[in-house]
């Protein structure tokens, strides 16, 4: 969790430049009376009085899964005290102002106003944030819709929430606008995809491709469905698991067809917790060298998640396969159900020997993180290459094939393959480059953010981040500086959650899961301005690049160089 642990900070906010209709009565003095002391524990105490007695773990779990617990607190808390000092309140059936959507989004930072909408209506929730100590999660939501905050909390669910709720009102949303939204959802070709958090950072909308902010992406160390990126090519096909087959070709005895309760009755289960990268990760720091072609990701196109289903190996072997194949089989092809408007499927392949090696561990899983694969993940099956690049991962599995050819499309042939600095689009051969399937050294800050303000203060800083390679090479070391390189720390790896015991150790060439770590050091003395750094290293000795200039290419794919961030720090 992200609690502002000095509360003097909220001071510092500034007022808000936004006009209340209706508007409540300020929380300033209440605010002050919260953060009159530094102690959390005191913190905690106050609030948990001026809640009387609201268990401080539940808003906590509310914080963590949206809005609604916080504002539940503190709209309960206003309305008492407006009743108590004879104010009035919401009057309903009111004439408000209309705001367009725009106009709404407008309205994302406590400079700005914090406005955030549902089913409908508009609502200004500025001064709530400036009260709490966990104002900064409550930003998530701003400029957009509560609902998918509120889904994730059930407490919400209930009459009295939306009464008080009611409370922040300030207009309605245009009819136009919903107008629009319902017009959309007849002619767009992607309107049958799922709904998402509004959470995450959209880098494209058609198709869908988003990643969480990098604070939440290592809260955990097994990724929610939620805050695992999403990367689309194509608008997400909607699939009747029972009518579902799976066709796999190039067999001895011919073709052969699976449905998704022969996966699950034919083969056992079978579990492996794997990190999955987008080839595309860190994009955007390719992107501040020379502008490259592609989604302009952050450091979160990954995410590390439980995967059950059978193995590719045990399915292949149950229909035929024998040692003979490999005299002439080199490659396993995979397509989609996800198709363009002429009828291509996604589509990529992956070598024979690593489809069928009682050590690589591919599956064509079924579940993510003991549920059935969420929609945008690939539901009902989706095959998952442990070590190799996200794009070999094939969602919406319908199609296996068996050749001695690596697969023909556009996605093997054409694109995830890197380049040399020196090669641009004019002169760029696709067929001089190999298809990337496993994936380097890798590592990035979560924590701070770069451009952070540091309290000199605190004495000292925490730096968080995750790190991983591919090919099942277990990351062995984490370095990190505080000084642009000049000495390095080695940080504190773990395999599993704060508090929990960690993971057994993986079997050699089978550590297909990131680590998390972090470094707890002193402030250097004096300084203004940090340049932090972290460099990971794998048991094959595999360190990151320092720099991206001699990593670039092209395509902005494999950017690997050490993860910087610059922070700020302030006098108390």
């Amino acid at each position: 969790m992200l609690l502002l642990r000095r509360c003097p900070s909220l001071t510092r906010l500034g007022p808000v430049g936004t006009q209340r209709y209706q508007a409540a009565p300020s929380f300033a003095s209440r605010a002050a009376r919260l953060c009159s002391s530094s102690s959390s524990r005191e913190d905690q105490r106050s609030y948990q009085h001026a809640s009387s007695g609201a268990s401080w773990k539940h808003i906590v779990a509310g914080l963590l899964t949206g809005t609604g617990a916080v504002l539940t607190y503190g709209l309960h808390h206003q309305e008492a005290e407006q009743a108590d000092a004879g104010f009035p309140t919401a009057e309903k059936g009111s004439r408000l102002p209309v705001f367009s959507n725009d106009e709404v989004t407008k309205h994302r930072s406590l400079e700005d106003g914090v406005w955030v909408t549902y089913k409908g209506g508009v609502y200004d929730i500025t001064e709530f944030v400036a009260m709490h100590p966990g104002g900064n999660k409550i930003l998530l939501a701003a400029g957009g819709a509560l609902e998918p905050f509120w889904a994730l909390y059930a407490v919400h669910d209930q009459d009295h929430v939306l009464e008080i709720l009611s409370q922040y009102k300030v207009g309605e949303l245009s009819v136009e606008d919903r107008k629009k939204q319902e017009d959309a959802k007849v002619s767009d070709p992607f309107s049958s995809d799922p709904e998402r958090h509004p959470v995450l950072r959209v880098n494209c909308k058609k198709p869908f491709n988003a990643e969480p902010p990098p604070e939440i992406l290592t809260e955990s160390y097994i990724t929610p469905h939620v805050f695992f990126f999403k990367r689309n090519h194509l608008p997400v096909p909607q699939v009747d698991p029972a009518s579902y087959r799976l066709n796999v070709e190039g067999l001895p005895s011919g073709a052969l067809t699976l449905s998704l309760k022969d996966l699950k009755t034919r083969f056992p289960k079978h579990t492996i917790t794997a990190t999955m990268q987008c080839a595309g990760n860190r994009r955007s720091d390719m992107n501040k060298v020379k502008q490259v072609k592609g989604l302009n990701w952050g450091i979160s196109a990954i995410g590390n998640a439980k995967w059950s289903g059978a193995r590719l190996r045990d399915v292949l072997l149950a229909l035929g396969y024998g040692p003979e194949a490999v005299q002439w089989a080199r490659h396993v092809h995979f397509e989609g159900l996800d198709k363009d408007e002429t009828g291509t499927a996604y589509g990529t392949s992956i070598p024979f020997n690593k489809a069928v090696s009682e050590e690589g561990d591919v599956l064509l899983a079924y579940e993510m993180n003991g549920e059935d694969i969420p929609p945008d993940h690939g539901f009902p099956v989706r095959v998952v290459v442990p070590g190799v690049v996200g794009a070999r991962n094939v969602k919406w599995l319908g199609r296996i094939l068996v050749s001695a050819e690596e697969s023909s499309s556009h996605w093997q042939q054409q694109d995830y393959k890197g380049f040399s600095p020196g090669t641009d689009w004019n002169k760029v051969d696709p067929k001089s480059a190999p298809a990337i399937q496993e994936l380097p050294v890798q590592s990035a800050i979560t924590a701070p953010a770069d451009g952070a303000v540091i309290d000199r203060g605190d004495e000292t800083l925490t730096v968080k981040g995750y790190a991983w390679s591919g090919g099942g090479r277990e990351v062995v070391r984490v370095d990190v500086s505080l000084d642009g390189g000049k000495t390095w720390q080695v940080a504190q790896l773990r395999s599993g959650d704060v508090g929990q015991p960690d993971e057994p150790s993986p079997p050699l060439g089978r550590a297909w899961a990131w680590k998390l770590w972090e470094l707890t050091a002193p402030l250097p003395p004096e300084a203004e301005e940090l340049e932090i750094i972290c460099k990971a290293v794998d048991n094959s000795y595999n360190v990151q690049p320092d720099t991206v200039p001699p990593i670039w290419n092209l395509r902005g794919l494999l950017s690997n160089a050490w993860h910087r961030v610059k922070v700020t720090v302030a006098e108390d």
